[in-house]
C-alpha cells in the first residue's frame, strides 16, 4: 500500500503544525458544541470537509478554523482535535480518514472488534508484540463480556500468520502515529500509556465495522481527550507540546474522592471514571460479573426507561445483544406513568422468572423533570419477593442517575435509599467539572458496597478511568458545585414563573416547590409551548417549528450565553435542545420528546433573556 510522498507530507504536517499554532480555545475547552451547525448523519465528515478546503487554501487563521461546523455535539464521541489527528495518519499512509479512530481507552477498540466479530459469529486473532497489555484480563473478556479470541504473541507484524477471520494487532511503538501496514493484518491498535490508543481499520474488506467502532466509542467510552490529541499532534509534528504543569494525581484524587463523599453523604470510596457513560458500562458489566460469579446460569433483566437519556438506553441493549441471559425490558416513567408501580410489576414478574433485577432510572427524569414518591420507591425495592417455587427471589439493584440533581442525598446512613442495594452515578460534564471536561463517578451505599470492587475491575480493564487532567479539573470544580447548583436553581425558577406569567397555555415541566425544599433542585426544565391546528399531525408540526423558533432567537439575540447545545451544568450561560433531536438521538420514535429542554446556569442576563422570551410570545 503506497504511502503519502515525502513532499505531500511535509506539506500536510507543515499545514497542521500551523493549525496547532492557531487552535481556538474552544477545541481545547469545551465538553459539548453548538446544534445549530451540527448535522449527526454527518458527524466528523462536514467538519473534515471544510477542514481539506482550508489545508488546499493554506488557510490556518484562528478565525478561520473558528467557523468550521461542529464535529460531534460532545467532546466524548470525538471533537476537531481527534478529527484533525485522524485526518492526519490518514494522510500519512494515503487512506480514508473514517479508517482511523482514537481513543482515551487502551482496551476498548479491542474489545469493539471483538463485539463485532461475536455478532457475525467470526473468529478473531490478537497478535501482540511483547507483554500482553496488563489491564487486558483475557479471561475475564471472554466469561463476562462472552467474546471469543485467540492470543498470540509475536515479535513484530511480519511474524504475524493470517487466519480465517479477524487478526488484530497490539503494539505499543515510539511513534502511534506511524503504522507498518501489511495485508494479513486488518486492525492495527497503537497503545500509548499516557494518552490512549489509535486503531486502524486496515483495507476495504473491513470497511463494514468502521460505524459499529465508532459506535463503541460513542457507548462504552470516550475519544482520545482535546489536552492528549493536542500532545500526540505536537509531538507528529515536531512542536514542543505546551509545558502544562505536571498535575498532582494522588492529591488531586483525594479531593475528588472526599468531595464526592461530602456531596453523597457515604463513606463509600467513590469511583472516578472518564465520562457518565463510561461509568454505567462498568456499573453494568460489573453487576453482570458478580451475578456469573454468584447466581451462575440465572437470567439477568436490566430495566430501563424507553424515553430515558439516549446512551443509557443504547449502551443497555448493546450489552444485552451480546449476552443470552441478559434482556432489557422497558420501564415506563413520563407522561403519565407511574414509576413505582411500573417497578413493582416489574420485580414481581422478574421474581417469578427468579432472575435477577438490574434498575436504571433517573432521578429527576429526563426530560420531564419528575420525581416518583421515594418513600413508595424505597417500599417497592425493599419488598421481599418469591419465586414461581416459593424461594425468596434476588433483591434489585438500584441504579441511580442522579445527574440533574446530584446534590441530594439518596445513599448515606438513614437516607431515602439506604436500605436497598442502590449505586448513584453522575455525569460529569454537567454539574462536577461546570462543563470543563467529561469526567463521571459513581458510589453506592453500604448495602451495595461489595458490589463495587468488580465495578471497580470493569472500569480499569475497559481502561475508562479519569485522566489525570480530567482528575485536576474536577478537583477544583467539585468543591463548589453544591452553591453552583442552587445558584443556578434560583435562576430556573424566576425564568420557569416568568414563563408561567406571560404564557399561561405553555405546559412548563419543573420541580414542584415542595420538592425543591426537600432538595430536588434542578436548573433544567422542559417547555411544551401552545400549539394550533385541526390535526394531531397539524398541532404536532406547529410545535415543532415553534419550538426551533424559539431557541434560534434565543441563540441569535443573545449570542453570547444563549446556545443550542445538549448540555447543562456549565458555569454561565442558557443551554436550549430538543431531546427528540438530540440526547435521545437513539431512542424509539415513539418515545421521543419533541419538546424544548432549557438548562439555566448560576451566571447569566436574566432579565435579558425573560425579555427576549416576552419579545417571542407577542410574535405568537
Amino acid at each position: 500500500m503506497s504511502k503519502a510522498t515525502i513532499m505531500e507530507q511535509t506539506k500536510m504536517l507543515s499545514y497542521v503544525k500551523n493549525v496547532l499554532e492557531n487552535i481556538p480555545t474552544d477545541w481545547l475547552n469545551l465538553t459539548t458544541h453548538r446544534l445549530d451547525i451540527y448535522d449527526e448523519k454527518l458527524a466528523k465528515t462536514e467538519f473534515l470537509d471544510q477542514f481539506e478546503r482550508l489545508f488546499r487554501a493554506n488557510n490556518a487563521t484562528t478565525a478561520a478554523l473558528s467557523e468550521l461546523r461542529t464535529a460531534y455535539d460532545y467532546i466524548r464521541l470525538g471533537h476537531p482535535l481527534s478529527c484533525v489527528l485522524e485526518w492526519t495518519i490518514a494522510n500519512l499512509h494515503a487512506i480514508k480518514t473514517e479508517n482511523v479512530i482514537s481513543f482515551s481507552s487502551k482496551t476498548t477498540p479491542i474489545l469493539a472488534v471483538l463485539r463485532k466479530n461475536l455478532l457475525a459469529n467470526k473468529n478473531t486473532q490478537i497478535a501482540y508484540v511483547g507483554e500482553l497489555p496488563a489491564f487486558f484480563d483475557a479471561e475475564i473478556v471472554k466469561n463476562v463480556y462472552g467474546y471469543h479470541f485467540d492470543l498470540v504473541q509475536v515479535n513484530n507484524v511480519q511474524e504475524v500468520t493470517p487466519i480465517d477471520g479477524s487478526t488484530i494487532f497490539i503494539t505499543q511503538p515510539a511513534s502511534m502515529c506511524h503504522f507498518e501496514l501489511v495485508p494479513k493484518v486488518d486492525f492495527y491498535i497503537h497503545i500509548d500509556n499516557q494518552f490512549g490508543s489509535i486503531l486502524l481499520v486496515n483495507g476495504d474488506k473491513n470497511d463494514n465495522y468502521i460505524s459499529e467502532i465508532q459506535h463503541v466509542r460513542r457507548r462504552e467510552t470516550i475519544a482520545m481527550t482535546p489536552a492528549n490529541t493536542l500532545k500526540v499532534l505536537q509531538f507528529l509534528t515536531n512542536t514542543n507540546p505546551n509545558q502544562l504543569e505536571e498535575s498532582n494525581f494522588e492529591q488531586n484524587k483525594s479531593i475528588v474522592l472526599n468531595a464526592i463523599k461530602e456531596i453523597t453523604n457515604t463513606n463509600i470510596k467513590a469511583l472516578v471514571a472518564s465520562s457518565g457513560l463510561s461509568t454505567q458500562y462498568a456499573i453494568v458489566m460489573g453487576l453482570i460479573h458478580d451475578a456469573v460469579v454468584n447466581h451462575p446460569g440465572k437470567a439477568i433483566k436490566i430495566v430501563v426507561p424507553p424515553n430515558c437519556y439516549g446512551g443509557t438506553n443504547d449502551q443497555a441493549r448493546r450489552v444485552a445483544a451480546c449476552l443470552q441471559n441478559v434482556e432489557v425490558l422497558d420501564l415506563p416513567v413520563d407522561g403519565g406513568n407511574d414509576m413505582v408501580a411500573c417497578i413493582d410489576e416489574l420485580l414481581e414478574k422478574i421474581a417469578q422468572e427468579d432472575a435477577i433485577p438490574y434498575i436504571i432510572a433517573e432521578i429527576p427524569t429526563n426530560p420531564r423533570v419528575e420525581v416518583p414518591d421515594l418513600n413508595q420507591l424505597r417500599d417497592v425495592l425493599s419488598k421481599e419477593r418469591k419465586t414461581a417455587t416459593g424461594v425468596l427471589a434476588i433483591d434489585p439493584v438500584f441504579i441511580l442517575d442522579q445527574t440533574f440533581c446530584p446534590n441530594v442525598h439518596f445513599l448515606g446512613e438513614n437516607n431515602i435509599l439506604s436500605t436497598v442495594r442502590t449505586i448513584a452515578y453522575v455525569s460529569g460534564s454537567k454539574f462536577p467539572s461546570g462543563g470543563k471536561c467529561t469526567a463521571g463517578y459513581c458510589v453506592s451505599n453500604e448495602k451495595a458496597k461489595a458490589l463495587m470492587e468488580k465495578i471497580e475491575l470493569h472500569l480499569q480493564l475497559c481502561d475508562n478511568e479519569a485522566t489525570p487532567l480530567q482528575m485536576e479539573i474536577l478537583a477544583k470544580q467539585l468543591p463548589s458545585m453544591n452553591q453552583r447548583i442552587q445558584d443556578a436553581y434560583i435562576n430556573t425558577r424566576e425564568f420557569v414563573n416568568f414563563i408561567s406569567e406571560t404564557l399561561p397555555a405553555a405546559k412548563i415541566n419543573f420541580v414542584s416547590e415542595e420538592l425543591a425544599q426537600q432538595g430536588f433542585t434542578p436548573s433544567v426544565f422542559s417547555l411544551d409551548l401552545p400549539t394550533k391546528g385541526t390535526t394531531h399531525e397539524e398541532k404536532e408540526a406547529y410545535k415543532r417549528e415553534l419550538n426551533l423558533k424559539l431557541i434560534n432567537r434565543m441563540i441569535t439575540e443573545i449570542p453570547t450565553e444563549s446556545k443550542y447545545c445538549v448540555s447543562y451544568g456549565q458555569l454561565k450561560g442558557c443551554y436550549w435542545t430538543i431531546p427528540a433531536t438530540s440526547t435521545q438521538g437513539t431512542t424509539k420514535e415513539g418515545d421521543k420528546d419533541y419538546i424544548a429542554r432549557v438548562a439555566l446556569s448560576p451566571s447569566l442576563d436574566l432579565e435579558l433573556h425573560k425579555k427576549v422570551f416576552l419579545d417571542f410570545v407577542k410574535e405568537i
